[in-house]
């Protein structure tokens, strides 16, 4: 762990990220004594959160006590200082921090990668204070740049709409609904129109949004770069602004993955130019997916869904690297940091066997999202098909044209993500059909009267009933 000119770092990365915005942050101190409340602009009229029950009927826990569960798992804050006061302000006047982490709909699914920064705004909420999920339909429409090697395709207003309203959905699995309260970006940003979108754009810098390393990298790689992209952290940064001015919300911590701490520096900048105080920005890490090398992603199909099937969460979990489960109990369960490092070491040693580990990890996801005894139920399945031999009780039935080659009937049957990856798979030997091994990706399945019961490697089965 290092400290950085205000920054707590618990983990490495994006130094340079950092170090040009140092100006902005190090100045970026409450303009009012924390004793005073927060300016703010009065609301147009009472949001939902008006009429939200108080966070807590009784005091906050000491501030140590709330920093060290804040503090889990984090990789950037900015800074203890600032968080400190905040909360020590919270305790003396009894008034919730607000935090809020904005989550863009480009998909229609949250997975467990989504969760790391949920389960860090339900920390806030056992803690007492008040968190504000932040649906970002108008930034979904520029598409976040954070990560990326090429432009993000936009996406349409009507997939927008449909994916937000699963978001909303499915957040209640995670946090508490009695204690946050959703909001859309849209609410602000779309009244501004160009005049003010132009205004917005000159409070910042072309150099200074060049700091932004991916930016830096796609432009040394002669990679292309999308003007709507540049504005994209500036209009994250006008989010905190307008929610610290409405006295309905206020923003005291805003929450992102660690390749967002670039755009949470920029929304202190404003704040502080604003005259407002300025938030708290804390970043998670990515989770890594199954494969155990890249983040979690849909598209990379190394992603469980939160609304997957037990026996799909709990089977999935089981498949990940041993290596990867300690990081993963940090960052999707409870279990205390000291008992975690305590069953590594008796792993490591020799003392315990990797495999009751991970088990609990799988029975510990599948019961956050579907209850123990789902958990009990997936466990057993597991055991009985993949230690036994066996086949699930229940498997998809796939309808498709017969005729074609099993490379393409297993990329459209959804049981492997493209023709060469079907293919690829083929010639490791890992599909089966009716309990044979297949060897040739290019023979074509015949039409039959009763489907063909298809395996593809240790958890993924489908009968294909295929017609001609």
């Amino acid at each position: 762990m290092a400290a950085c000119s205000g920054v707590r770092r618990r983990e490495g990365g994006g130094e340079a990220q950092l170090a040009g915005l140092r100006a902005v942050h190090e100045t970026a101190r409450d303009p009012q004594p924390a004793d005073q409340p927060r300016e703010a602009a009065e609301p147009e009229e009472p949001g939902a959160s008006a009429n939200l029950p108080p966070a807590m009927s009784s005091p906050f826990p000491p501030v140590d006590e709330q920093l060290a569960l804040l503090q889990r798992g984090v990789v950037d804050l900015v800074s203890e200082e600032d968080l400190r006061r905040k909360l020590e302000r919270a305790v003396a006047t009894g008034v919730p921090l607000v935090a809020k982490a904005g989550f863009d709909p480009s998909a229609p699914d949250l997975h467990l990668g989504h969760t790391v920064l949920l389960r860090k705004m339900r920390h806030f909420q056992q803690l007492g204070h008040r968190v504000v999920f932040l649906i970002g339909d108008f930034t979904a429409m520029i598409g976040d740049p954070s990560g990326k090697k090429a432009t993000r395709p936009q996406l349409s207003r009507e997939e927008i709409d449909a994916n937000a309203e699963t978001y909303a959905r499915q957040v209640y699995r995670i946090l508490d609904p009695e204690r946050t309260e959703i909001r859309y970006n849209s609410e602000w940003l779309a009244p501004m129109g160009a005049e003010g979108m132009i205004r917005l754009a000159g409070r910042w810098t072309l150099a200074r949004m060049m700091e932004r390393d991916d930016f830096r990298t796609r432009f040394q790689n002669n990679q292309p770069i999308s003007i709507h992209e540049l504005l994209y952290p500036l209009v994250q940064a006008k989010d905190s602004v307008e929610m610290a001015k409405r006295a309905d919300l206020g923003c005291d911590v805003e929450l992102g993955g660690h390749d967002q701490i670039f755009n949470l520096l920029v929304g202190r900048g404003l704040m502080k130019d604003e005259g407002l105080e300025p938030q708290v920005a804390l970043t998670v890490p990515l989770l890594v997916g199954l494969d155990g090398h890249d983040k979690m992603s849909k598209s990379l199909g190394n992603a469980i869904a939160v609304e997957d099937p037990p026996q799909e969460i709990y089977g999935r979990t089981m498949s990940i690297p041993d290596s990867l489960m300690w990081e993963w109990y940090l960052l999707l369960t409870d279990l205390e940091e000291a008992e975690i490092a305590r069953r590594r070491r008796e792993v490591e040693a020799g003392r315990l066997h990797p495999k009751g580990i991970k088990q609990e990890l799988a029975r510990r996801l599948v019961t956050d999202y579907h209850g123990a005894a789902a958990a009990r139920e997936a466990e057993a399945e597991f055991e009985r098909v993949f230690a036994g031999g066996g086949v699930p009780d229940e498997l998809p039935e796939i309808a498709l044209a017969g005729g074609q080659p099993l490379i393409t009937l297993l990329a459209e049957a959804g049981l492997a993500p493209s023709r060469n990856e079907a293919r690829r798979l083929v010639e490791q030997g890992a599909v089966t059909i009716d309990g044979e091994r297949a060897s040739a990706p290019l023979a074509p399945l015949a039409a039959r009267a009763e489907p063909y019961l298809v395996k593809v490697g240790k958890r993924r089965f489908a009968r294909l009933r295929l017609g001609g």
